[in-house]
């Protein structure tokens, strides 16, 4: 099942055939391209929040996309602060926000 925000077509990347599988986000039925990123999935499908920051609760997304920085950290498969936008997505995975820490009063 393809979305309409998904990239097709890029001048430089190539973008190779890959099974659909199905995934749960936030107890929710998507679904995306085997082995790509987990953010890139939740992007395609809409979802631009992947956590909230630890003081004030401002929302976080995709940002760099290499495992930098933190942006990305999410609960997957109950394995808390995974890095989504270099995990693969596979068949099945349960991905959620990461947990809200920290003073919430700041």
């Amino acid at each position: 099942m393809e979305n309409d925000l998904r990239i097709h077509e890029h001048p430089i990347v190539d973008f190779r055939p890959a099974n659909t599988v199905e995934f749960w986000f936030e107890g929710q039925r998507l679904f995306g391209r085997e082995g790509e990123p987990v953010a890139a999935a939740l992007h395609a499908a809409g979802v631009r929040v992947l956590r909230y920051s630890r003081k004030l609760r401002r929302p976080r997304g995709f940002f760099c996309a290499i495992g930098n920085c933190s942006e990305c950290l999410m609960e997957i498969d109950g394995q808390p602060n995974v890095r989504s936008c270099i995990t693969p997505l596979a068949a099945g995975m349960r991905v959620r926000r990461g947990a809200v820490e920290g003073n919430h009063d700041a």
